[in-house]
């Protein structure tokens, strides 16, 4: 019978074990996933290179050491040097708690103690895939950067709180409504506004930012509307100001409360009227220009002690998109973390691999006060900074709670914290649909609904 073209291409997991009947056993109950067979070390490095499989089970007793873990460990890491993407899950007799630190510590994604219970094992196989198709995906996007079709440019996310952001972008891309994006310093208002302009039909037009805070009062005024030549000493020669470099595309102003009132009056004229007069000039020029701004100030509050004005703030605020901080966005903590992990490896470290459980325990408990700004600078700092193939919880310098850091560095409370994170974020790339988002899972809808029930999850709306 010749194969359906039409199906999906299954995906590649290489068992490593050296048990005849439970090769054979295994085979048999992932059905669904092309599944690659290896008795020992040097035929699991040559499947490896040849199928390039993202997920390995891996027994650690392997001759000629089948009473010992070394064989097993020098396997692991040949994988994990070869191809340090694969995830890795041991599972092992030997040596129990000991073995579970060396391996995870050594890298790999998960442990299972012997012996192998087949339907938990299949849900941890299926998580793995699940979380390097996730990892492919921002990968990718990260890659191509703000291409066409990205509505969140160069955000990597895979929250629900920061999908309904991008949803809200999406729908006024297209329009030529004033956008004010609310968030804290360091939550991605400039990125998410480069991802607007990337999705409308001005992004063949300038993208121009300026942060209207950064500069003093009295050079503002010729930064956003020009000058002619002359017009002040220094002028030496006519320049056009922010706004008319962006006519056709879009201006964005960050911390557009910092702007002084009497410039206020100038901007909601451009605004109405869409024309500017440069500083010394007498010509009006017509501009059309999309304002997108940014602040993280109550700027209704600034309206009551009149450091605002409310006219200016209606025509800036026509459409109003709040960007949640990085403790409101559901497992992007230790998402984003992996992603600068791997930045900043290639370029500074290539010696660090991944992040410890202590690591990502201590990432999902602090409070990121920096939003994903302070993420990407402990990142860095602890690339640098690592000893070994793994960043720890020490490289990170996090003053987070002991006790809550203990429990997740229990296999079983960290697990529980990845099936939350995967769950939500399927949940909301499949608009709630329960039968969806299990497919995605790789899990049955009455499991799913267990583990809704179980972690007190909503669905999504």
């Amino acid at each position: 019978m010749m194969p359906d073209k039409n199906q999906p291409k299954k995906e590649k997991l290489l068992i490593i074990e050296d048990d005849l009947g439970l090769q054979k056993q295994l085979k048999w109950a992932y059905d669904d996933f092309e599944v690659i067979i290896a008795g020992d070390r040097e035929s699991a490095i040559e499947m490896l290179r040849a199928e390039e499989p993202d997920v390995v089970t891996l027994d650690l007793g392997l001759p000629p050491d089948p009473d010992g873990t070394t064989e097993g460990f020098a396997t692991m890491d040949a994988i994990l040097s070869l191809k340090p993407d694969t995830k890795v899950i041991v599972a092992s007799g030997h040596g129990e708690k000991a073995s579970a630190l060396r391996a995870i510590s050594g890298g790999a994604w998960d442990f299972y103690q012997k012996p192998v219970d087949i339907d938990e094992l299949g849900l941890i196989v299926r998580r793995a895939f699940h979380v390097h198709r996730l990892e492919q995906e921002n990968a990718s996007l990260a890659a191509r950067g703000n291409g066409e079709g990205y509505i969140l440019g160069q955000i990597i996310t895979g929250a629900p709180e920061m999908l309904k952001v991008a949803q809200m972008v999406e729908r006024v891309a297209n329009t030529n409504a004033s956008v004010m994006l609310l968030g804290a310093s360091g939550t991605g208002k400039e990125l998410l506004a480069k991802g607007l302009h990337d999705s409308s039909d001005r992004r063949d037009k300038a993208f121009v930012a300026i942060n209207c805070a950064a500069i003093p009062e009295n050079l503002l005024e010729s930064e956003l509307f020009g000058h002619e030549k002359g017009a002040f000493t220094g002028a030496i020669k006519t320049t056009e100001g922010k706004i008319e470099q962006a006519d056709g595309g879009t201006l964005f102003l960050d911390e557009v409360g910092d702007i002084p009132l009497p410039l206020q009056v100038k901007l909601l004229r451009f605004l109405q009227e869409r024309v500017i007069e440069r500083i010394g000039g007498r010509k009006p020029i017509a501009v059309d220009t999309r304002i997108v701004c940014a602040t993280h100030q109550n700027l209704e509050q600034m309206i009551k002690e009149n450091a605002f004005r409310e006219d200016l703030y209606y025509r800036l605020a026509e459409i109003v998109i709040k960007i949640p901080p990085l403790s409101g966005r559901s497992g992007d903590a230790s998402l984003l973390a992996r992603h600068f992990q791997k930045k900043f490896a290639e370029e500074i470290n290539p010696a660090v691999k991944g992040l410890a459980p202590d690591a990502l325990a201590a990432l999902e408990a602090w409070h990121w006060p920096g939003n994903v700004r302070e993420l990407e600078n402990r990142i860095k700092r602890a690339v640098i900074m690592a000893d070994g193939k793994m960043i720890g919880a020490k490289d990170l310098d996090l003053d987070v709670d002991q006790d809550a850091a203990t429990d997740l560095l229990n296999l079983k409370a960290a697990r529980e914290a990845a099936d939350r994170s995967a769950i939500l974020r399927a949940i909301s790339q499949t608009s709630g649909n329960i039968s969806n988002a299990a497919k995605l899972l790789g899990i049955s809808r009455p499991t799913l609904y267990d583990l809704l029930k179980q972690y007190k999850l909503q669905q999504a709306s």
